[in-house]
């Protein structure tokens, strides 16, 4: 009985990873580019600090999909694991994972709290939402992880499983085995985004509310309200995309709950099933920004039916067209 549910499960784990897997990582890299091209293409984007970080936040985004959920995809779908047949790859692919995972989780962190202080009554406060200190901001934090991950290139190994008789890639190291699970998944990938954002979003939200009893240029108010809730929505998805795997992978750090065999393929069930939420996170923030950004989704229209169809049929272009507002 035990050896059938261990089947069916795995049987399962193999189906959601080739058809929502698949399908996340393909919508996941569209949606990424999409980003950076309406982002790119719009000067109120361009000159806001906050649109800065959720430009690169997509860019890492798209490298958190190709480190991570393609490899899950590989190996569970495919019987393909590449960091069994490279030693380069086995060290590189869980740097380059968490290097972007850190580093977009900082960036939406960067957001919300730059958000607040734009929004924030006092000028002082609203003199620190500027490109200069965005990139400054996000060439520090991403020098931060290239340091902090370090140790993925140091301790991952290819060991022949005892288990298994297989290569596989592992933590070579105990004490980094402990500090991964509960320093860089748990506190730095999970509590720490999570407390920031919540507390930041609640306070940028408050300061929203009350932009309309301010003497606030129109074109700034309406930029802000839309930044601010494009950030706000992406951080609730957030919240319930995360929150279920991070309490799988507690569960799986607990001894008593890995003995039984039904009960580990149950976790390991339930670790890939909220595994992929968190890709479906890294994948969503174009799809959430379409449904509640007036300016992004005139500008991706504009982006998508005016710029490539103007530049395939030249003549198209009149000197009476209407521009999207800059």
């Amino acid at each position: 009985m035990s050896s059938s549910i261990i089947s069916l499960l795995a049987l399962a784990g193999k189906q959601i990873t080739l058809y929502l897997g698949i399908f996340t990582l393909v919508a996941g890299v569209i949606g990424g580019l999409l980003n950076i091209v309406v982002f790119a293409s719009l000067k109120t984007f361009r000159e806001s600090s906050a649109a800065y970080y959720l430009t690169i936040m997509s860019i890492v985004n798209i490298g958190q999909l190709l480190t991570g959920l393609l490899s899950r995809i590989m190996t569970s779908g495919f019987d393909t694991d590449w960091t069994s047949t490279s030693l380069f790859y086995c060290k590189f692919r869980l740097y380059c994972l968490y290097l972007c995972t850190s580093t977009s989780m900082t960036c939406i962190c960067l957001a919300i709290i730059d958000q607040y202080l734009a929004t924030a009554s006092r000028a002082q406060w609203r003199q620190w939402c500027n490109m200069k200190v965005a990139r400054r901001l996000v060439l520090l934090f991403v020098l931060i992880w290239i340091i902090h991950n370090i140790p993925y290139l140091i301790y991952y190994d290819q060991i022949i499983s005892t288990t298994t008789g297989k290569l596989t890639c592992i933590n070579t190291n105990t004490i980094f085995v402990q500090y991964n699970i509960y320093g860089t998944n748990l506190t730095i990938g999970k509590v720490i985004p999570i407390s920031i954002t919540f507390v930041f979003g609640l306070l940028a939200y408050h300061n929203v509310q009350q932009l309309v009893y301010r003497t606030v240029p129109l074109v700034r108010r309406e930029l802000d309200k839309q930044l601010t809730v494009m950030i706000l929505v992406l951080i609730v998805f957030a919240f319930f995309t995360n929150i279920p795997y991070t309490i799988v992978f507690i569960l799986s750090a607990m001894p008593q709950f890995t003995q039984d065999p039904v009960v580990s393929a149950q976790l390991q069930f339930a670790n890939l099933v909220t595994a992929y939420l968190t890709y479906i996170y890294f994948a969503s923030p174009f799809y959430i920004y379409v449904c509640v950004s007036n300016r992004f989704r005139r500008q991706f229209i504009y982006v998508s039916f005016e710029i490539f169809l103007n530049r395939s049929q030249p003549g198209r272009m009149g000197t009476n067209q209407v521009m999207p507002e800059t």
